[in-house]
């Protein structure tokens, strides 16, 4: 295939200052290195329902959730491969599924208007879970400047560091420029620790010295609660002032 297709990890997430990102960036070099990516603007198109059912399910914090999107490292054309990713948790473990398909392709796929059928098990699962949800459809525009790193020691723990985290409700596409509204605090920078199993010891040192704490941050949990629910909220409220 050329790229992963299966994970099934613990995703860390940390709310750094740019002060422990140059600090964190500074020792890990003597473990890490950046990935094939490395610096990369990543592009994400979330798919939800028309009241938003996956990202308000997720809100709420429960034991099993799941969601769907479409990603590109950089701008696509029509005819870029870009992944369509499955993604769930529970437990916080993360199970992610995706396959590779031409930006058009994936784009009509999803769409319903055309069938893409690699006969692999993860095209089923993406077919099923939009045949169960029904009405999925393009609702968010997510872009991000990511800075990725892999273990030197073969392991599969790998850091990422995201900034400028950008959301739109408009221009859903992974062709388009990237633009929007920042959703990160001023002054943070997203760091995510991944790995099948635990944090190496160096890591956890930094950790606990630098006072740097994990904490809850999706991307699209939080463009759906500064961007989304605000204007739904306001529309509901203008609605019933006329009936």
């Amino acid at each position: 295939m050329g790229y992963q297709s299966v994970f099934q990890r613990y995703e860390l997430k940390y709310l750094l200052t740019r002060e422990q990102q140059k600090t964190v960036l500074r020792e890990l070099e003597d473990y890490m290195a950046l990935d094939q990516y490395g610096k990369t603007v990543i592009r994400n198109v979330y798919y939800d329902t028309d009241t938003f059912l996956l990202i308000r399910r997720s809100i709420g914090k429960p034991a099993y959730k799941e969601k769907l999107r479409l990603r590109s490292y950089g701008q696509a054309a029509p005819g870029t491969p870009v992944f369509v990713e499955l993604k769930k948790k529970y437990n916080s473990v993360v199970y992610k599924r995706r396959l590779s398909a031409e930006e058009q392709q994936a784009m009509q796929w999803l769409r319903g208007t055309e069938s893409y059928s690699p006969g692999s098990q993860i095209s089923r699962e993406i077919d099923y879970f939009r045949d169960f949800y029904g009405s999925l459809h393009p609702v968010v525009f997510l872009s991000y400047e990511r800075h990725a790193y892999y273990a030197k020691d073969g392991s599969d723990f790998r850091v990422t560091f995201d900034d400028e985290i950008l959301c739109r409700e408009t221009d859903l596409t992974l062709t388009a420029p990237v633009y929007g509204t920042s959703i990160l605090p001023e002054g943070k920078v997203l760091m995510e620790l991944k790995c099948s199993g635990g944090i190496p010891m160096w890591m956890t040192k930094i950790l606990s010295r630098e006072r740097i704490y994990k904490t809850s941050f999706s991307k699209y949990g939080t463009a759906y609660q500064t961007l989304i629910y605000p204007k739904l909220k306001e529309e509901s409220r203008y609605a019933a002032e006329f009936v």
